[in-house]
């Protein structure tokens, strides 16, 4: 086994910690005003706007905890150190998203059988406060690298509750106005909807790394084509490309090349130059490569092509 030149991978900045945490301090503080103004508004809204901030907190410290994880260097048996934390993380605010979903949900067909009456007035106060949060909330995640996956879970948990909040100052507006209670709960299944949404790309994305499929905006026939043009290089098999974490790509390959790279010691320049074609071509810079004769296949059945 030969493997590319060895590369230091970018760490998440200490500002990106800081970025999440104040919005965890933002959305915590407003979460215990909210889950009073539901209780004496008797709101399934604002209820459920407040499941999804609870969704939020967890997420925002879940993230926290995940970027300071991802710090730590390899070492032992964690030989990519726990940058994958990133990853976990980003799909366990995804199942968070649906099941609060789930539970609004419930609640919500039950209100729309069976109104309750609403404080609209209270509802409305509470929304524009809310969305006024979630404004510098998202503002200060905006800051933060949302090319981590983890990061933008945490965003997308308080851009969804920006939302969910218009959508609940309009309830508000129309129980006032009307005294259609019912708008309560239909407002509450258009935050459902929200969730399920960013829910649903949380976990398609996260499902992918870590079912290690290849990256969407990677074609292996094109990689293949392009490691194959390299010079003395005959053949490319067993080849893999997955994502570790957001900023961290990983290729693997046997590379079959002439007999005669081995006696004349060309091999480590052929090497070279395939890592440079991935660099200068896929931006992947960490690779492991097999160089191998032709006579070497008949030895490994059942690989990849």
């Amino acid at each position: 086994m030969t493997e590319g030149p060895s590369h230091s991978h970018a760490l998440a900045p200490d500002g990106d910690v800081r970025y999440v945490l104040g919005a965890l301090t933002l959305i915590s503080l407003f979460l215990v005003f909210e889950v009073v103004a539901a209780i004496l508004g008797t709101s399934i809204v604002l209820f459920a706007d407040a499941g999804h901030m609870v969704s939020d907190v967890s997420a925002l410290a879940m993230s926290a905890w995940a970027l300071r994880l991802a710090k730590r260097p390899a070492e032992g048996r964690w030989s990519f150190g726990l940058k994958r934390a990133e990853i976990l993380s980003a799909a366990v605010n995804g199942v968070t998203l649906v099941a609060v979903a789930l539970l609004i949900t419930v609640e919500a067909i039950q209100r729309l059988i069976t109104p309750h009456h609403v404080a609209g007035g209270l509802v409305l106060v509470v929304a524009i406060v809310g969305a006024l949060v979630n404004v510098v909330a998202a503002y200060v995640l905006a800051k933060a690298n949302r090319r981590n996956l983890n990061i933008r879970g945490a965003y997308l948990h308080v851009v969804t509750d920006l939302y969910a909040f218009i959508g609940t100052a309009v309830a508000g507006v129309v129980i006032i106005l009307s005294s259609w209670e019912q708008a309560d709960a239909v407002a509450s299944l258009f935050v459902v909807a929200l969730m399920v949404r960013s829910a649903w790309g949380l976990l398609r994305d996260a499902g992918k790394i870590l079912l290690q499929g290849t990256p969407d905006n990677l074609n292996l026939s094109d990689v293949r084509a392009h490691l194959a043009n390299v010079e003395h290089v005959l053949d490319i098999h067993d080849l893999h490309v997955w994502t570790v974490a957001s900023d961290l790509l990983t290729l693997s390959a046997h590379v079959v090349v002439e007999d005669g790279c081995f006696d004349s010691g060309h091999a480590p320049r052929i090497l070279d130059a395939l890592q440079t074609c991935l660099t200068e071509h896929f931006s992947i810079e960490h690779a492991t490569f097999q160089l191998e004769p032709a006579t070497h296949v008949s030895h490994e059945e059942g690989l990849h092509p």
